[in-house]
């Protein structure tokens, strides 16, 4: 299931491919978001972290749709067979993990592409839109 198209400038050189309007690439924390907050130096309670109520489902959901699933996590790559264990023993459906996120919160990120974030408060409900300052270049 691939859902890149191919884009070219008007001289007909390569950009950076980009998805289909209707698929999304979600990034999602694992700690303190599909279980509780773990810090990467208490690995031992990771094996057994018990999913936040709602999490699989919720991105069971999003995988089903054909939405691309990445955790994206501060974890560590030492720590990759706990934590893939961990989400497949769990029933996590997704396509990759990427470790190593710088830890410490208040991110910004720069791109390309449009990024779009959802601040995960402790609840899986519907996603909304909302209207939200984001900051950009200027002209």
């Amino acid at each position: 299931m691939n859902h890149i198209k191919v884009i070219t400038d008007q001289q007909g050189n390569h950009l950076s491919p980009i998805l289909e309007n209707h698929i999304k690439n979600y990034l999602i924390d694992i700690d303190g978001t599909v279980c509780d907050d773990i810090p990467n130096e208490e690995p031992e309670r990771m094996i057994n972290a018990i999913p936040l109520e709602g999490a699989v489902d919720f991105v069971n959901n999003l995988y089903s749709e054909g939405h691309i699933i990445t955790f994206f996590t501060s974890r560590t790559n030492n720590l990759k067979n706990i934590t893939e264990t961990w989400l497949i023993k769990n029933g996590f459906n997704f396509h990759s993990v990427l470790y190593g996120k710088p830890r410490g919160g208040n991110y910004h990120w720069i791109d390309n592409h449009v990024v779009s974030a959802s601040l995960f408060k402790g609840k899986f409900t519907k996603l909304v839109q909302v209207k939200t300052d984001s900051m950009q270049f200027e002209d």
